[in-house]
């Protein structure tokens, strides 16, 4: 009878044992142990880089089972490299996600050769920032007024990084369109090349995020003229491109290019990444934009951050990719990929 009874208790041991590591095991975080890839579609060191490494620092502890996440450059056409890759290579598994050129409805828009992704279908995280996009120009330049830049009888030379397809890049060609602006472009391979040609004054300034540039603009180096619809910091009583024309068409595209400011530094997953999976990430993602490490880390690289949920940026998106035909045909005139 004692044996029975000994028996007995280490069988009951020994399933309870089971039971209690079969349910810690089931309740183990998804990513406990795993390693997330954030794709950027750009080259070290610009905004969209910089930001990326920081969110990709502090994102972790915001993410049950605290993963590790690990930054890979994927440059080429502007971002589309990377876009089609999330699109099409990734694995819809929540190990991957990334981010692109905010201008890149503009490609989809205009059917650019290359273009392999429908940017409604991706599981969207949301943009880590609403951007505005500037003239910048260097400070040392004789202008006095916004009069003296439109009407500036020498081109003003422009550095551009990502080229026509730059969300940047555009700003300025709307300008030049629309303002009748005196202005050349120099294609850069990125833009810390472009500011670097500032500094050595080969060009005279660049159309630039308000988050990108702000350093730039405390040291004394560029001077802020005209931004798009988005105010960021420091930039809320610069003109307004739309305020400044009078053409109806240009008024809705230079809308249409700033609705893709509106989604500013925009964070997707491939297209079939579980729901529950996707919650994850989206609150990990909006909370390490509120965590007070992350901010001071953002502060010190002289940028902005703002949550921008999924269903704001599709909104913005869909303003773009749902334009009448005739507005898409203007369009194409100023904005190529």
């Amino acid at each position: 009878m004692k044996k029975k009874m000994l028996y007995l208790l280490a069988v009951f041991f020994i399933f309870g044992a089971f039971f209690v590591c079969r349910d810690s095991f089931a309740a183990a975080p998804y990513y406990q142990g795993k390693t997330i890839t954030l794709i950027v579609g750009f080259s070290p060191g610009g905004g969209y880089d910089q930001l990326s490494r920081i969110l990709a620092k502090y994102m972790p502890k915001h993410i049950p089972g605290e993963p590790v996440i690990l930054v890979q450059n994927m440059t080429g056409a502007a971002g589309m490299v990377a876009a089609n890759n999330l699109y099409n290579i990734a694995k819809p598994d929540g190990l991957t996600f990334g981010i692109f050129n905010r201008g890149m409805p503009f490609a989809q828009l205009l059917k650019a050769p290359g273009v392999q992704f429908d940017l409604r279908k991706y599981a969207w995280l949301g943009s880590a920032a609403e951007e505005s996009a500037t003239l910048a120009l260097r400070a040392d330049l004789p202008f006095k007024t916004l009069d003296d830049v439109l009407k500036s009888k020498e081109p003003i030379m422009i550095g551009s990084a990502g080229g026509p397809a730059d969300s940047n890049t555009q700003f300025v060609v709307l300008l030049k369109e629309y303002l009748k602006m005196n202005v050349k472009t120099i294609n850069y391979p990125a833009s810390s090349e472009v500011m670097l040609a500032i500094e050595r004054k080969e060009v005279d300034g660049r159309g630039a995020s308000s988050t990108s540039i702000k350093r730039y603009v405390d040291r004394g180096l560029v001077r802020l003229w005209i931004r798009g619809k988005y105010a960021g910091e420091g930039t809320e009583n610069l003109p307004v491109d739309e305020d400044l024309v009078t053409d109806k068409i240009g008024k809705t595209i230079m809308a249409m290019r700033s609705a893709t400011d509106g989604v500013g530094r925009p964070y997707v997953a491939p297209p079939g990444t579980p729901a529950n999976v996707m919650k994850i990430l989206r609150e990990g993602m909006a909370k390490a934009l509120k965590d007070p490490e992350l901010l001071a880390a953002v502060k010190k690289a002289q940028m902005e951050v703002k949550y921008v949920p999924p269903e704001e940026c599709l909104k913005r998106i869909d303003f773009v990719l749902n334009q009448p035909p005739e507005i898409v045909k203007e369009a194409s005139k100023y904005i190529r990929f």
